[in-house]
């Protein structure tokens, strides 16, 4: 692996060329304002697809938009190799309504995994470029039900799409070029639930909340190309469909948050996904032997303050911060890559009406372990605005 060059994407690391690239955990740029909590999340100001259970509580009168955008600036170093990389983009596009008397419903367009480097360098006798692009997104539909008081239940039903390439590009007596390929046409499926338990006369507020996401087979297409000039013919290496050979990994979530006196909310979340136990068959000639699948599990914790909602400005802004540590799924030649990092965010109410304004900005340190390949340090602004319409309030005619 090497240094990061320039690269317009969100994701700009060449840990992404493993595996499927980067996972995303569904989470807003509320959310990421928090260490990326939710399980627990509920709130009819919100659209948590990290647990659809969360759907179920939702204002009868109001149709919510919430649309989030990502800017990255990376510093990586290799061996005392420094790279610096920028980019940036559209992270996320969901809405969330409610549909009757306890029952709501969410629909939109998330990342699933995202893949994004290039860098290179001197071999013998020549140059060697890698680049990867592309990644798998969900369009998404989900339902939250409270059939008794104070729980709620929900699901995700999801179809993945989208396309990964890596690319290797030698130069030498004669120009080749090996690419990695994956086509991914499929659906997934999450469940979650939430249980509320109201404290201090109703003022606080205590909830518990988990998803499941089963273990599954990917359907779509996977291979490899090559070509020499040489050779001049392009040949296609080990083609072969997804299904039976590539896996979705079982992964479980919980979470546990508090709120007081409808001011301040603090979560703690546990994720854990079965990757070790997940198939993915390696392309014959091009794929990275050394490469293989850990466990994935997360701890993330989070607070959100407000002062006072109905005092002045100040005073109806949502501050937030939060941490976590992720000991991801990817590892390289014995060495797990895993990450950890720290973030803030406030919530600027409009002026009128419902809509907020969320910013927030998010560190995180990757590195693999226990011997450091690349070191990364990232700096992210994210953007979110969270538009509370009155779609189905009715004028009175006087």
């Amino acid at each position: 692996m090497g240094c990061v060059a320039a690269h317009a994407q969100i994701v700009t690391t060449p840990y992404s060329k493993m595996g499927y690239g980067l996972l995303n955990d569904n989470v807003s740029s509320i959310q990421r304002s928090m260490g990326g909590v939710g399980y627990a999340m509920k709130g009819g100001r919100i659209i948590n697809v990290m647990n659809p259970a969360s759907y179920a509580d939702v204002d009868s009168l109001t149709f919510l938009w919430d649309v989030g955008v990502d800017l990255t600036n990376l510093w990586s170093n290799e061996n005392g190799n420094k790279g610096y990389n920028f980019g940036g983009g559209l992270d996320y596009l969901t809405g969330h309504f409610k549909v009757a008397k306890g029952l709501g419903a969410s629909f939109g367009l998330l990342p699933y995994a995202s893949v994004g480097y290039s860098y290179g360098g001197s071999i013998s006798g020549g140059d060697e470029s890698r680049s990867g692009n592309g990644g798998f997104n969900q369009l998404y539909v989900g339902a939250g039900y409270q059939p008794v008081k104070n729980l709620s239940v929900g699901f995700n039903f999801a179809y993945l799409f989208g396309t990964i390439t890596n690319t290797t590009l030698v130069t030498s007596t004669s120009t080749s070029y090996f690419t990695r390929n994956m086509k991914l046409r499929d659906w997934n499926m999450q469940i979650g639930a939430q249980y509320s338990l109201p404290l201090a006369g109703g003022r606080d507020l205590l909830t518990v909340g988990a998803t499941y996401q089963p273990k599954k087979a990917f359907h779509g297409n996977a291979w490899g190309t090559t070509f020499d000039t040489q050779d001049t013919d392009v040949d296609t290496v080990g083609y072969t469909s997804m299904k039976g050979n590539y896996e979705q990994a079982a992964s479980i979530g919980a979470g546990l948050s508090y709120t007081w006196n409808h001011r301040l909310t603090v979560e703690a979340d546990y994720t854990y996904q079965k990757w070790s136990k997940a198939k993915y068959l390696p392309i014959g000639g091009i794929e990275p032997q050394q490469m293989q699948f850990d466990d994935r599990w997360k701890l993330a914790a989070g607070v959100q303050y407000t002062p006072n909602r109905r005092g002045s400005y100040v005073g109806a802004m949502l501050f937030r911060a939060g941490v976590f540590y992720n000991h991801d799924y990817l590892n390289f030649n014995g060495n797990n890559v895993r990450d950890y990092g720290a973030s803030i965010g406030v919530g600027l109410p409009a002026p009128s009406g419902k809509t907020t304004v969320n910013l927030g900005l998010e560190w995180r340190h990757r590195e693999t372990s226990p011997t450091h390949l690349i070191t990364e340090n990232y700096l992210n602004i994210t953007l979110g605005v969270n538009f509370n319409e009155m779609w189905f309030w009715k004028s009175r005619i006087r």
